[in-house]
């Protein structure tokens, strides 16, 4: 019973010892998780555009309200692709003209 209390009671002292030893640093971790977003992002709206290209047709002679490239899917909804790989669907009275 002795040796079971003691290694309890050793392995307990170090678990605490582990975890006042374990630090972040809080800069550091901030930037690499608005890095990873950023990468994260864009190659979410890289692959979504690419899936569009294939898959759906473009709209030629209309653009989305900030000059983006307008899609019609197969049920004749316009979208365009945002920055961060979403579908944002428009009213075919909310595109615009492209500007040649």
């Amino acid at each position: 019973m002795k040796t079971l209390f003691k290694s309890a009671l050793f392995a307990a002292a170090l678990f605490v010892a582990a975890q006042t030893q374990a630090k972040t640093i809080a800069s550091d971790t901030t930037k690499v998780g608005k890095t990873v977003k950023k990468v994260g992002n864009k190659t979410s709206e890289l692959a979504a555009k690419g899936a569009s290209d294939v898959v759906d047709k473009q709209y030629k002679d209309k653009c989305g309200p900030h000059g983006e490239t307008v899609y019609i899917n197969n049920h004749s909804h316009y979208y365009y692709v945002n920055k961060k790989g979403h579908r944002v669907y428009l009213k075919k009275s909310e595109l615009m003209d492209k500007k040649m």
